[in-house]
């Protein structure tokens, strides 16, 4: 047995990688990735269709080699030791890989076999799945009449009927209605309540920020930021500060003034004439005081006044200088001919 005791802060690591490489030919889909996932937290791995997110999952769940690199889970190392990875793991593809003629019960009660469960257990554990993912109406149906949300649904309890304690999830709600959307977000909240570190990699800002504890970007095969969200948005380098003036004619004139007095340095403020609300860029406290004393020194009646961070949609442009889903798809083309 090969099995590495991996620590960091005094918390134990679920996940660990280290100089994680990959080639694909030419491309290099992986560049020396470097990442850790803390027990029992769900970890959201964000970047575009390209930046390596799926490479990353197929060699943690031991279904391709790393080039150059070390990763270990729940311990093992996923080279050296994969039947044991694959002993700990759950995995959901973007895709269901559900046996389309066989029932939701059929599905779930093969794998568990499969997984060394008996023939009672494997029962036991497929009927308290589709109560759980709300199937059990449908149990007996072939899961060709399953509808895509019903198949992702099952996809998940098939990742869950060996009881993982680490759960990959590559871009699971992708294709998904709003509705079946949150039915799925619901279920990984649970998972991670249940104490099951989670991988979770998405496109979705919404979903990074509904699920995830921690997040990495990832962008051309490297990690190029990571952190807490409200971490990551502070790295863009500032806030907004929202001023709604009681008079909307007065937004205008205020916010000409306070370009002129250059109190947000090279940012400029932008305003809603109609709303009567001004957009002003802070950096630091000592600008947010300036412009709130500016405001105060022109005698404008203000009726509210927030501050919020960027959104994590602009902190991934940021980051990555375009938009979650604005890169070439080399990745996919190459691991679906692989």
């Amino acid at each position: 047995m090969t099995r590495i005791d991996d620590t960091s802060g005094g918390a134990r690591n679920a996940v660990s990688v280290r100089g994680l490489v990959k080639h694909y030919g030419e491309v290099k889909a992986l560049d020396g990735v470097d990442l850790d996932v803390r027990e029992g937290t769900v970890l959201g791995v964000l970047g575009p269709n390209g930046a390596g997110k799926t490479t990353l999952v197929r060699i943690l769940s031991t279904l391709i080699r790393p080039d150059r690199g070390l990763a270990t889970v729940a311990g093992f190392d996923v080279v050296a030791a994969p039947r044991r990875v694959r002993r700990v793991i759950g995995l959901t593809g973007q895709y269901a890989s559900v046996d389309e003629k066989l029932s939701g019960r059929e599905n779930l009660y093969m794998i568990g076999r499969l997984l060394d469960l008996s023939r009672t257990e494997a029962r036991s554990r497929a009927d308290e799945l589709l109560e759980r993912f709300s199937l059990s109406e449908a149990a007996r149906r072939p899961a060709s009449t399953y509808s895509g949300g019903m198949r992702r649904r099952l996809d998940l309890a098939a990742s869950m009927i060996g009881r993982p304690s680490v759960l990959f999830l590559d871009e699971p709600t992708t294709g998904l209605d709003p509705r079946t959307r949150n039915e799925v977000w619901d279920e990984v909240q649970r998972m991670a309540d249940d104490g099951v570190t989670v991988l979770l990699t998405t496109q979705y800002m919404e979903e990074a920020e509904r699920l995830a504890s921690e997040l990495t970007v990832m962008d051309h095969g490297r990690v190029v930021a990571g952190g807490r969200v409200d971490e990551l948005k502070a790295k863009v380098g500032g806030r907004t500060l929202r001023i709604r003036t009681a008079d909307p004619a007065e937004a205008g004139p205020l916010a000409e003034a306070l370009d002129a007095l250059g109190v947000t340095g090279l940012a400029q403020v932008t305003v809603d004439r109609d709303g009567g609300v001004l957009n002003v860029p802070v950096l630091s406290d000592e600008q947010l005081t300036a412009v709130v004393a500016a405001v105060t020194a022109r005698g404008v009646t203000v009726s509210s006044v927030s501050t919020e961070l960027p959104s994590l949609d602009e902190v991934f442009l940021s980051l990555t200088g375009h938009r979650s889903g604005d890169a070439d798809t080399r990745e996919n083309r190459r691991e679906v001919a692989a």
